[in-house]
């Protein structure tokens, strides 16, 4: 609905932007068509476009407002913490620039475990990969959610367990500002961590060990996936295992023996899943790529996971998402 003059919104939808065309082109659409039964603000915070992203923002709408910082000034808790900062909102929505809603119900589905239950502090939705995506992608995503569908909402009820199941923890742990929302009065207590990497998955570990529940929206979905190249995904794959390692404490891949029997595991199963499903006709390359994609994942999970001394070059080299940032 479209905003009554002077109201106070209910939602502040918060999206950090840096040369998020096309797909930033949908998102904003699909964020201005969005049904709720209260009003919504959408902040757009833009560290240094050269795309023409700034220019999409629909500034005429009085919903959407841009805030405008130089690429040195960016960071995953430091620009989602502005954009809290600024919102007028019970409760603060995040996308990020490629995570584009798949209808108009998404911020309505979103939010609803918030309005229902005050003990939840935060709440992630689902993700299903874009149409033109890689079937093992696709398959990957949907398997991925399809399991934390056992856990609509979690709470640290035995303390004990959750410390020593470490399972357990990385469930409670998974929270993804691809598609977030959270209650404000939290985050004024508990903002985001100023950290490199895995912010939202590091807030989620201090929100529930505060005493708060987290919850996950199966309704409130979003088109985001990624096709990585060989190398993308080893350099993804290096930050996500360096994060935990540093910020957990656990490590996704100890030694060059288990990478190796984990990219032989996963390699069979995707052969498996190509011939079951005919993948192997229908997408012979993305059959033949997912050899090599399982062990530079593994690699990149070695890599991430040891603690080798590499020189600050090597680490920008490997981490792919310091060289997102310095483009």
């Amino acid at each position: 609905m479209k905003n009554s003059v002077h109201s106070v919104p209910l939602v502040s939808i918060i999206i950090p932007v840096k040369n998020g065309l096309p797909a930033f082109r949908s998102v904003i659409e699909m964020v201005s068509r969005q049904e709720l039964d209260a009003d919504f603000e959408v902040i757009v915070i833009d560290s240094g476009s050269k795309d023409g992203s700034k220019e999409v923002v629909p500034l005429d709408d009085p919903r959407f407002r841009l805030i405008e910082i130089s690429p040195s000034e960016f960071g995953h808790g430091k620009t989602r913490n502005l954009g809290a900062a600024e919102a007028q909102g019970e409760f603060c929505a995040f996308l990020t620039h490629d995570a584009t809603p798949v209808d108009e119900r998404w911020l309505a589905e979103l939010v609803r475990p918030l309005r229902e239950d005050p003990e939840i502090a935060g709440v992630f939705g689902r993700h299903i990969a874009y149409s033109g995506a890689s079937p093992f992608t696709r398959w990957e995503l949907e398997t991925h959610f399809e399991g934390l569908r056992l856990w609509p909402k979690v709470k640290i009820e035995d303390a004990r367990e959750y410390a020593r199941n470490l399972g357990l923890r990385q469930i409670y742990h998974f929270y993804s500002d691809n598609s977030s929302c959270l209650r404000k009065s939290v985050w004024q207590q508990i903002p985001y961590p100023d950290v490199d990497f895995a912010e939202d998955q590091l807030w989620a570990k201090q929100i529930v060990e505060a005493g708060y529940a987290k919850a996950f929206a199966w309704d409130a979905v979003v088109a985001h996936s990624h096709d990585y190249s060989i190398w993308e995904r080893l350099q993804r794959s290096y930050d996500e295992s360096r994060a935990f390692q540093r910020l957990f404490g656990y490590r996704l891949c100890e030694t060059k023996k288990l990478a190796l029997a984990r990219a032989l595991k996963t390699t069979m199963r995707d052969a498996r899943l190509a011939i079951r499903h005919r993948w192997v006709l229908s997408h012979p390359l993305a059959t033949l790529k997912m050899p090599f994609d399982n062990l530079a994942r593994q690699i990149g999970h070695y890599l991430g996971s040891t603690k080798l001394d590499l020189a600050p070059g090597h680490v920008k080299l490997l981490s792919r998402d310091k060289q997102i940032q310095a483009k």
